[in-house]
């Protein structure tokens, strides 16, 4: 399984997917964090680049998963003995691509954007939601994969209208039906993130658990 997941980052890179991904990362970045942020706004700037980059880690996720043609992934389940690791192998492989992305956003703006380093609880409150922002990202393209949608224009309208209605959802008063972004920019705008991180975390974790576990579970029953 993990020769698997190296192979399908290998290819992922080999076939040049991967600079589609690094170029919209940069390109947010640039746009995002075009000037200085001022002191005291460090939760707030740190909150907005960890619910932005979601939508260019799910871009990523889609990509590497549909680098490998549909053939080849059937014989890579019966390589490593079974669906069930040849999917493992996918989302260990997005994994580490999405945290690659998502370190070099949050690198970015510790590094480059913030007029001074954030303090130990607001960096491991940032690092809690750029990691969260990764199972989000890769939660939401899972099922926007050639595996589950078969049209490539049906796959892109329905990752765009994921990320909306999570941006929609999270910002009623039923932000609990989904991954509350809105909900933790608010927090980390208001100095109330490191308060409300463990809720928004539990709330967070479960829904992307559950996306996770969904797609595992239709991929092993319709393949």
């Amino acid at each position: 399984m993990i020769a698997l997941a190296v192979f399908r980052l290998a290819a992922y890179v080999r076939s040049h997917r991967v600079h589609q991904a690094l170029l919209l990362t940069l390109a947010m970045l640039a746009i995002v964090y075009g000037s200085r942020a001022p002191r005291g706004t460090e939760a707030a700037v740190l909150a907005d680049g960890a619910v932005l980059i979601i939508p260019i880690l799910a871009w990523a996720t889609r990509s590497l998963l549909d680098t490998e043609p549909d053939q080849q992934r059937e014989m890579s389940a019966i390589t490593v003995g079974g669906r069930g690791k040849e999917v493992a192998a996918g989302l260990l492989a997005s994994l580490a691509a999405c945290g690659v992305l998502a370190a070099l956003g949050l690198g970015w703006a510790v590094l480059l954007v913030l007029s001074e380093r954030p303090g130990g609880d607001v960096l491991g409150a940032a690092l809690v939601l750029h990691g969260l922002a990764v199972l989000a990202g890769i939660a939401l393209a899972t099922f926007t994969s050639r595996a589950v949608l078969r049209s490539p224009a049906v796959s892109i309208m329905s990752l765009l209208l994921g990320f909306l209605v999570m941006l929609l959802l999270s910002a009623s008063p039923a932000y609990w039906l989904t991954v509350p972004v809105i909900v933790w920019m608010r927090a980390a705008t208001a100095g109330d993130l490191l308060d409300q991180l463990p809720q928004l975390t539990a709330i967070s974790l479960a829904w992307c658990l559950a996306g996770l576990a969904l797609y595992a579970w239709r991929r092993h029953r319709v393949g």
